[in-house]
């Protein structure tokens, strides 16, 4: 097992909880929207705006690849990277693919207001939420080798995890 890759859905906590492994680790953080960020130079946002979303997707399927090629990291990525079977077959059988659960209602309170998801930059937020989330968690939880509530603290979370990786 090389790295241990977090999925689950905008808001979840992926960053937050991968930020807390590392520190009870001896693994580096790296957040997948972060990465593809930086050898950009634009945000995600900027990303979807000026080339549409499919290049996104393809610019998250190289960022993966290459993320995969590294060892003893800890991996957020993005909510949609797991929706794709490509991406999964990057990382799974080498790594430990771990879904962060969280109920809906709790994301929608995470993310009551944020303004920087370019997928929920719509009137009907709310509503847009809510279908994602229900056509994304069955993929997600397809694609996870280990399932984790990501409701306790993201501390517990954290340490939760670093426990079911080192069982399985």
């Amino acid at each position: 097992m090389n790295n241990i890759v977090l999925c689950g859905f905008m808001g979840c906590g992926k960053t937050t909880v991968g930020k807390n492994i590392e520190r009870i680790t001896d693994r580096k953080f790296i957040d997948m929207d972060a990465f593809i960020e930086q050898k950009q130079n634009m945000t995600v946002s900027e990303i979807f705006d000026k080339y549409g979303e499919q290049s996104f997707r393809d610019m998250e399927f190289e960022a993966c690849k290459e993320l995969a090629q590294m060892n003893n990291l800890i991996i957020a990525s993005g909510g949609g990277a797991f929706t794709f079977e490509r991406n999964v077959n990057v990382f799974k059988g080498i790594d430990k693919i771990v879904l962060l659960d969280i109920p809906l209602e709790a994301i929608k309170f995470r993310l009551r207001n944020d303004t920087k998801r370019p997928l929920l930059q719509r009137p009907d937020k709310d509503k847009a939420m809510e279908e994602l989330y229900n056509k994304r968690l069955p993929l997600y939880k397809s694609a996870a080798d280990i399932v984790i509530s990501g409701k306790g603290t993201p501390k517990k979370t954290a340490e939760a995890i670093v426990e079911a990786v080192r069982q399985k």
